[in-house]
């Protein structure tokens, strides 16, 4: 009977896995993070009209778009029904953090909303560094003494409606914009001399590529099927004819 109850309890964690991993895949790829913020924060990039600002609370962030030099990484509400900002940022080695979900700012005046500065997901060791507008870049560079990262191209700051795909217009200009620097002095500077890439041997995933990965990991061990529901009666039934097979066996030695 100890030998039928194991049987079954492994069985059942097989397919528990099955149902699961996609979902941890997911946020793999899109890299959602869920983030609460305690005071107000000024954000770079796309947004929506009123919200240059967002006030405290929880948000989510993902990346809707990577290539192998620029992200484009997106804001949502709590529950993610509502975008607030599509923002262009820059892989940068040369931020170091933790292993966890870390978010910097860039030092502003006391009284004034924080501005953010960097985002690292869990497991990177290098930072999504945002992106400003040429002016706001050298307000900030000059408050905090130290370069920001800015875009020379002029792209509305503000929208009406959410930014949803990432061959909208504005997500387009958004990757063809060049990026500089700008320091304290205002003076400008290549990308280069402010920005690290992560090395070469470190993989750079972008999310076209990755999007797949949950039904290609199903794949690589199981036949591909349309709906998971096959898949999960196909299991059923190996787990239940794996059961009464060590049942029958179990008697026999009884």
């Amino acid at each position: 009977m100890k030998l039928f109850k194991a049987a079954t309890t492994v069985c059942c964690m097989v397919m528990m896995g099955v149902v699961l991993a996609p979902n941890a895949n997911a946020d793999a790829w899109n890299r959602k993070t869920t983030i609460t913020f305690s005071g107000p924060v000024e954000i770079p990039g796309v947004h929506l009209a009123g919200f240059g600002i967002l006030p405290a609370g929880t948000y989510v962030f993902k990346i809707l778009d990577s290539q192998s030099d620029r992200h484009i990484v997106q804001i949502f509400d709590k529950d993610e029904t509502t975008i607030y900002a599509t923002i262009l940022a820059i892989p940068n080695y040369r931020l170091k953090a933790t292993d966890k979900t870390v978010v910097t700012f860039t030092e502003r005046p006391a009284g004034q909303p924080e501005a953010l500065r960097a985002w690292f997901y869990p497991g990177r060791n290098w930072g999504e560094e945002f992106v400003y507008p040429k002016s706001r870049a050298l307000e900030l560079a000059k408050a905090s003494n130290m370069p920001v990262l800015y875009t020379p191209t002029e792209i509305p700051v503000e929208v009406a409606e959410s930014i949803k795909t990432a061959e909208a217009p504005v997500v387009v200009e958004l990757k063809r914009a060049p990026v500089m620097a700008i320091t304290p002095k205002g003076e400008e500077v290549q990308l280069a001399e402010v920005v690290t890439a992560p090395p070469a041997d470190e993989p750079v995933v972008t999310v076209a590529q990755a999007r797949p990965a949950p039904v290609a990991v199903v794949e690589k061990t199981l036949p591909a099927t349309a709906s998971p529901l096959p898949l999960l009666a196909l299991l059923g039934f190996l787990a239940l004819g794996g059961a009464m097979s060590l049942r029958a066996l179990e008697n026999r030695i009884s």
